[in-house]
């Protein structure tokens, strides 16, 4: 198993369940298998099916929680009180219509009452909420067709379509393509948290001609370097900036890495982190970078002759 490390969050959605007249199976099925896929379920909720409760869970899972990834399960048919639907596309800036369409194309495969389920999917901020279906094995069905690419979404999502390190398949002497800075902090500045922030603080690693075992450990010996092979591992790097915007006063990540065969001088990464005050800012943006270089990236100096 490959811990995605994001949070998740599970609203059950049941009149009966809500009363306490029926026993809630699909959420806490919903939570194991999320569990097992190596989500951090952090929040669990039972409301009616009343549209204003659903949307102020979502709301608080998304705006003040800023979790990852919400599931819905229940409220989805055609009875006068199956709302979920509605409720999401209430709060939801953007639309993921591909997930829902993707749950559909395989319970029918299943049963033909597949095509009846009203689920939608959609972001609101960092958070990608996703409806399911109420009954246990429905709901349980519909995720397993979905989990892997929700988690790839979600990567793409929490950090901003940023943890640009590269392909697995690029060859070591391939270098990514170098972001532009100040078009990252335009954009920025057009997020929907934008209003919150106070700071925007960036930082540019590059290559040094000093070996490192000079710099650390002071060996006056060290050759100069010529250049090295930089790596990243994207998954650990996403995990990176998924908490680095959970951190206090934070409200928007940004991160580039480099890859392949690097020259003295050549850039290594660019982090952008936007807070609400400089301490939170400067914070973040230590922890981060650490982050990163400690745990997400592999380098190999080369040596000049």
């Amino acid at each position: 198993m490959s811990e995605t490390g994001f949070t998740a969050a599970v609203i059950t959605v049941s009149d009966k369940g809500f009363r306490g007249e029926r026993e809630d199976t699909s959420g806490p099925a919903l939570c194991a298998m999320l569990k097992d896929a190596g989500w951090n379920v952090v929040y669990t909720a039972l409301v009616p099916d009343e549209k204003d409760m659903i949307q102020r869970e979502l709301l608080s899972c998304a705006d003040e929680k800023r979790l990852a990834l919400v599931l819905t399960t229940g409220g989805t048919g055609f009875s006068p009180r199956d709302i979920t639907p509605e409720a999401t596309l209430g709060v939801v800036e953007r639309l993921a219509p591909g997930i829902p369409e993707a749950m559909r194309a395989e319970s029918m495969k299943i049963t033909p009452h597949g095509c009846l389920s009203r689920e939608t999917a959609g972001i609101r901020g960092g958070t990608l909420i996703i409806n399911l279906p109420g009954s246990k094995k429905a709901s349980t069905e519909n995720l397993a067709a979905v989990l892997k690419p929700i988690r790839h979404g979600v990567e793409m999502l929490q950090s901003a379509g940023s943890a640009d390190c590269a392909a697995p398949e690029k060859q070591e002497n391939k270098r990514a393509e170098k972001p532009s800075v100040d078009q990252w902090l335009r954009e920025a500045k057009h997020d929907p948290d934008a209003s919150r922030v106070g700071m925007y603080l960036t930082h540019n690693g590059v290559v040094r001609a000093t070996a490192r075992s000079r710099v650390r450990q002071g060996d006056a010996e060290a050759r100069p370097v010529a250049g090295m092979y930089f790596s990243c591992d994207r998954e650990k790097a996403a995990q990176a900036v998924a908490e680095a915007k959970q951190m206090e006063g934070v409200y928007y990540v940004r991160v580039w890495v480099n890859e392949g065969e690097l020259r003295v001088g050549d850039d290594i990464m660019f982090v952008l982190i936007g807070a609400d005050i400089r301490p939170h800012a400067v914070k973040a943006l230590e922890t981060l970078v650490g982050k990163i270089k400690s745990e997400c990236v592999t380098e190999k100096e080369l040596y000049a002759e």
